[in-house]
Order: C-alpha cells, then sequence, then structure tokens
C-alpha cells in the first residue's frame, strides 16, 4: 500500500520550476543559464520555463511509458554481472543481498515518485532531481550534492554502455573470426558513432517506442544468459565448480562491500524524477503503475541469471556471465549461433541504456545552449543540439575506450552514487516532505534505511577503491581486454 500521499486537490496550474545548479564551472554555468528565461502562461502569469524542461523533459507520456523508460534504466546489462557479485558474496547471503535490493529500490523509488506527487498536487510541480533537493534541503545540496552524483552517475552510465557495446561486438567478431586483429577500443568507437545517431532524438517522451523494444530486449538475453549458464553447467568440458569464499579475511570482507556496490549499481537508477517529469498530468498513480511494470521484469531476470550463473561457474564467474561461455582455450560451450545471438540482444539494447542516460546531460545542455522563445526545430536549437550531443557522446567513447575495465566501474558508480541517490536520499525527502511522527513506523524503517546505506557507501567506496588500486598495474590506456 502507498502511504503517506497527500489527499487529491484540484490541481493548480502547472509550473515547471527550474532550480538547475551544478558542482563544476560549467555544470554551474550550464545550470545557471537554465532558469534565465520568462515565457507567459496562458493565465497571463509569468513563470519561468527553461529549454530542458520545455524541449528535453515533455510531460505527455502514460504509465506504460514510465514503466517502460524504468525498466531500461534498471534492467541493463549490468544485470550480467550478478554471478561474479555472488561469487564474492555465497549462495544465501547473495539471495539476500538480490532480495532486499529489490525491496529497498522499489519502496525508496515510491517514496520518491509519492513526494514528486505532492508537489504536484501543491502546484509545484519538479521535473529534476536538483528540483528536489534544492526545494527540499535547500539550493546548496541541489548545487553540491544531488546535481554533482546524478550527472556523474548517468555519465558514468553512458560511459559504461559504450564499453559494453564494444565488448559485445568484440566477441561477435571473434565468434566470426577467431584470430581477428581488430583491438577493443575500435569497436567501442564503432558503437559510440551509433550511439551518436540515436543521441539527436529531441526528448525523453521521444524514446518510448525504443524503450519498448528494450525492455523485450532485456528480456531476451536474460532468458539466453539463463539457458546458457544451465547448458553450460551441464557440459561434460565446462571447469570444475567451487562455491569457497577466499581464504584470506581482508579479501572477503572487502570483497563483500565490493559485491554490494555491485548489485547496488544493477539496481541503480538515479532519474526517477525525470522520468516521472515524463508523464502527462495528473501523475498520481502513473509512476506507481510504471514500477510494478519495472519489477515484474527485474524478478524475471535478475534472479534467473544470477542464480543460474553461480550455480554453473561458482567463485570462477566473469565480470558478465557471457564471457564465462568462451574457455581460456578459445572452446565455447554454448553453440556459437546462440552466443551469437546473446551478445546481439545485449548490444541493441546498451544502445537505448546509453541514450536514457545521456538525459540529464542532455536537458543541462539544452539550458545552456537552446533558446525556449525559438521553436525545438529551429535551425537556432538544432545546431547546438547537434554540436554539443556529439561531443558529449565523444567523451563518453573516448573514456571508454582509453579505461575499458567495466567491473571496477561498476562498482565505484555504484558506491558512489547509486547507494546514496536511490537508497539514502528518497527516506530522507519523503521524511522532511511528509513529516511523519517520530514514534511512528514509517519514520523510523526510513531513518533505518538512511543510515544503513549510507554506512554502506561509505564502506563501499573504500573498496571499490582498493579494487582500482590493486588493479592499477594491470591498467593500460586502449588496453584491448
Amino acid at each position: 500500500m502507498r502511504t503517506g500521499a497527500a489527499p487529491p486537490t484540484s490541481m493548480a496550474v502547472e509550473e515547471e520550476k527550474v532550480a538547475v545548479d551544478g558542482s563544476t564551472n560549467g555544470y554551474a554555468a550550464a545550470a545557471a543559464a537554465a532558469a534565465a528565461v520568462v515565457t507567459v502562461s496562458s493565465a497571463g502569469e509569468q513563470k519561468q520555463l527553461d529549454a530542458g524542461a520545455l524541449f528535453v523533459l515533455k510531460s505527455k507520456g502514460s504509465w506504460l511509458h514510465c514503466g517502460y523508460h524504468l525498466t531500461t534504466s534498471i534492467v541493463a546489462p549490468a544485470l550480467l554481472s550478478l554471478p561474479f557479485a555472488f561469487a564474492s558474496l555465497g549462495w544465501a547471503p547473495g539471495v539476500l543481498c538480490l532480495v532486499i535490493g529489490a525491496a529497498v529500490t522499489f519502496y525508496s523509488y515510491n517514496l520518491l515518485s509519492l513526494v514528486l506527487e505532492h508537489h504536484a498536487q501543491l502546484g509545484r510541480r519538479q521535473l529534476r532531481f536538483r528540483d528536489m533537493a534544492h526545494d527540499i534541503l535547500g539550493p546548496r545540496w541541489g548545487r553540491f550534492y544531488i546535481g554533482p552524483i546524478q550527472f556523474s552517475v548517468c555519465f558514468g552510465a553512458v560511459i559504461g554502455a559504450a564499453l559494453l557495446g564494444g565488448q559485445s561486438m568484440k566477441s561477435i567478431y571473434l565468434i566470426a573470426r577467431p584470430g581477428g586483429m581488430m583491438k577493443l577500443y575500435e569497436f567501442v568507437v564503432i558503437f559510440g558513432a551509433f550511439m551518436l545517431i540515436l543521441a539527436q532524438i529531441p526528448s525523453f517522451h521521444s524514446l518510448r517506442h525504443i524503450n519498448l523494444i528494450s525492455l523485450m530486449l532485456c528480456l531476451a538475453y536474460s532468458a539466453c544468459a539463463t539457458a546458457g549458464s544451465i547448458h553450460a553447467g551441464h557440459s561434460s568440458t565446462a571447469p570444475p565448480r567451487d562455491y569457497s569464499l577466499p581464504s584470506d579475511s581482508q579479501d572477503r570482507v572487502f570483497g563483500v562491500f565490493n559485491a554490494i556496490a555491485i548489485v547496488a549499481t544493477t539496481f541503480g537508477n538515479g532519474i526517477i524524477p525525470e522520468i516521472q517529469a515524463t508523464a502527462a498530468p495528473p501523475v498520481t498513480g502513473k509512476m506507481f503503475k510504471g514500477l510494478c511494470l519495472c519489477y515484474t521484469i527485474v524478478v524475471m531476470t535478475f534472479f534467473s541469471v544470477a542464480i543460474s550463473g553461480y550455480w554453473a561457474f561458482g567463485n570462477r564467474a566473469q565480470g558478465t556471465v557471457t564471457a564465462n561461455f568462451i574457455l581460456q582455450d578459445g572452446s565455447i560451450l554454448v553453440p556459437k549461433w546462440f552466443l551469437t545471438m546473446t551478445n546481439v540482444f545485449v548490444l541493441l539494447q546498451l544502445t537505448a541504456v546509453g541514450v536514457v542516460y545521456l538525459q540529464p546531460t542532455n536537458e543541462v545542455l539544452e539550458g545552456l545552449f537552446a533558446d525556449p522563445t525559438k521553436d525545438q526545430y529551429s535551425t537556432r536549437n538544432v545546431v547546438p543540439r547537434l554540436i554539443f550531443r556529439s561531443l558529449s557522446i565523444v567523451t563518453a567513447t573516448l573514456i571508454a575506450a582509453m579505461l575499458p575495465f567495466f567491473g571496477d566501474l561498476n562498482a565505484v558508480i555504484g558506491a558512489f552514487g547509486f547507494l546514496p541517490l536511490d537508497f539514502t536520499v528518497p527516506s530522507v525527502l519523503y521524511n522532511i516532505t511528509f513529516k511523519p511522527s517520530r514514534r511512528s513506523f514509517i519514520f523510523w524503517l526510513n531513518a533505518v534505511i538512511a543510515a544503513v546505506f549510507s554506512m554502506l557507501a561509505v564502506l563501499g567506496s573504500i573498496s571499490a577503491v582498493r579494487q582500482v588500486a590493486l588493479d592499477a598495474k594491470t591498467y593500460k590506456l586502449f588496453a584491448d581486454i
């Protein structure tokens, strides 16, 4: 049951309030420029609108569209790393982490939705995460904490999508041409060029059909990964299974926190307000229905991939479970056509994932360089959109090609970004907005969630940085891995 929602009231004239801030000079400049334009409402009143809200965060969608966006942002190829996380946790703790991650994120995302609906009913609809922080926590929280973290997490996800896309393309290439000489960074660049085209899609709402296809693709490659793991586990050529944990206590402890960060990244979203902003008013109840659709897919995919992959490969599970289908001697545990098909499904969905997580960057760029008094498709707005969206994709592709270590990147993003944004902040925003009694169960549940996951974020960050330091000796710019 959804608790704490404000009683329905008559809708005030919808005010798209701007509170665009940033952590660096460029980000702050974009944020300042985004609130600069004043337009006139139909009632003749003055209200501030910015090009980011007008052009990127159009509020035209249904609850189904919200479900498609949510599924693409959460049920992504990062779930293929869940058997790797299980390798550091073991059976019971691994399954428990998945259950807790699903329950807490569903609850936390619902809290965010309730806060957003409450403010929309009061006539102050908040379209961005930093808007929420600005209005509820204060301007400095939006400028120096929520804004920078969200921007970093989302752009990091774009980098991760480019890297995984390149790895999927290389896998397909090596299946077709064993011993081929093309390098990983070449495939990353090719995938980046494809993402550059999709990045020009003007608004978040315009992605609804692509994200429906993305939903079907995630079901397809999750089914393939599960079936492939079961087939490989019964293969006579499969390596022996070992479910033991590291013998060194220090490695075991840090491995656990690193695995928790990976699970957090897998369940992470970071753009709940932006997704809810795409829903047409009235927004009440739409996000909850979208979350129910999304988490139906989550349960179907996360648990099947994690359990089957860990069962098949044990503590030998690699960064993505599909990598375990190819042995060190080059032999393949599943049919070649099957592995190729799985990689194609992953490759196609990664394009949607990358473009979805690019939306906060697009919104900032539109706010800085677009003119909301001109038509969205006017030359004045199309030219800067083409230039700066292309530059953002080029930057992400370059970083992915230079630093192709997705496992470490996954843990760092989860610890520094997704754990606080998706596990801690929603409980705090809810308690401040609705002010439940300190004797109530919901107040203490939220307080416990915020405290526990704040500590896990700190410990996970330490573990992730430690893992990066340990692996640094193997790092090489533009490495072919």
